[in-house]
């Protein structure tokens, strides 16, 4: 077991409001949640010398968002090139820099804007690499990648679109306890069944909700985290895995994902396993994206998601709570750092009508396809 991510911790949170077209700026709104997050914990931006974010498409990078706020010397900055793949490395690149004396209050955000959307393409459209033998069949994008990957699984393991649904449905009922959440309309299995394509078998709530927005943590040292208002959130452990760096379609099992080879790690860096897990806050770019790593990691057996959800084993009073915010899924795409936000407010006991009662331990996973990552967050150290 590998201790070391448990000096660090995370002791604020912070965030804009989600809305699809906001008007506003990428540096603006991510200003906004890093002031928000260290408001929360008592910190000024006279006390940050340490910054980090990912992205693709818009943005707004740590040197532009610190001077924003105010920081007068940035002594540590990361800005890492990727997408939901990278969360949980850049939250652990973030503890890693406070854990080397790098850094003592680093601000981990990610920020999205109106510009910033994957469904959108701006001028010529080149496909290079590998995508220029894929392209003509119209396999280009994310959608296209999953669902792939979701019919592959259909086939091997008779699972179903209103296996699918299921976890959509379920997902959407969190949502609608969570006023910050965009879509927050109950839907059923008919509702689900009769929204429009996507790309076969997704439908139109099998894809992620695209909102303009930011999210901001703050990481201290546990040391320092003592002296904060707020009981610390400790990183338990992590673990990433980026197998075949060539493409999404480079991969040897289109049942599983990133999450086959993360999982293992995970559970032996912290000596923990799906029956641990209080709170799972899966990356959900698409409902197949949650019953892919589910079964990863642990929490059911290969083509059982379906029934798991439907049987209310996947919310309040069942086996573990899968995304009480109603996940990206519903409650905004905010890249997946929205559920780093989440995790850390059902651990700390604030999350209101939404808290999972007596929540230790919560498990973030990022990514899809080969590429991803996963953390465990816990309210005490290992």
């Amino acid at each position: 077991m590998n201790r070391m991510l448990q000096e660090a911790a995370v002791v604020g949170i912070g965030r804009t409001k989600y809305v699809r077209k906001s008007g506003r700026t990428t540096l603006a709104m991510a200003a906004e949640a890093a002031r928000d997050a260290l408001a929360d914990c008592g910190l000024t931006p006279a006390d940050v010398d340490g910054m980090t974010c990912f992205g693709t498409n818009g943005s707004a990078g740590p040197s532009q968002v610190a001077h924003a706020i105010g920081v007068e010397d940035l002594g540590w900055s990361l800005s890492i090139a990727g997408g939901g793949n990278i969360v949980t490395t850049t939250v652990t690149s973030a503890a890693t820099a406070v854990l080397s004396g790098q850094a003592d209050v680093v601000v981990a955000y990610r920020v999205l804007g109106s510009d910033t959307r994957y469904g959108k393409a701006f001028g010529t459209i080149q496909a290079e690499g590998e995508g220029q033998f894929a392209a003509p069949h119209g396999y280009m994008v994310p959608p296209q990648w999953f669902s792939m990957y979701a019919r592959r699984h259909q086939f091997e393991y008779g699972s179903t679109c209103e296996d699918l649904g299921a976890i959509a449905i379920q997902q959407r009922a969190h949502a609608a306890a969570n006023p910050h959440a965009i879509g927050r309309d109950l839907i059923t299995i008919d509702d689900y069944m009769a929204s429009r394509w996507i790309c076969d078998p997704f439908r139109l709530f099998d894809c992620t909700y695209e909102v303009d927005g930011a999210v901001a943590i703050v990481i201290v040292s546990a040391e320092r985290a003592k002296d904060l208002p707020h009981k610390p959130v400790y990183i338990l452990g992590a673990a990433d895995a980026n197998r075949f760096a060539g493409s999404p379609y480079q991969w040897d099992d289109m049942t599983t994902m990133f999450s086959r080879d993360t999982a293992p790690k995970l559970w032996a860096r912290t000596g923990l396993e799906a029956k641990d897990i209080d709170v799972a806050c899966m990356y959900d770019c698409f409902t197949f994206t949650v019953m892919a790593t589910f079964e990863d990691f642990g929490f059911c057996s290969k083509g059982e998601v379906g029934d798991y959800f439907r049987e209310g084993r996947a919310t309040y009073g069942g086996d573990v709570v899968v995304n009480p915010h109603g996940g990206l899924l519903s409650e905004g795409y905010i890249h997946g750092m929205n559920h780093h936000y989440e995790a850390v407010l059902q651990l700390r006991g604030d999350a209101d009508n939404r808290q999972v009662p007596g929540a230790q331990t919560a498990l973030v996973t990022s990514g899809a396809g080969p590429f991803g990552g996963a953390l465990v967050y816990g309210t005490s150290q290992l």
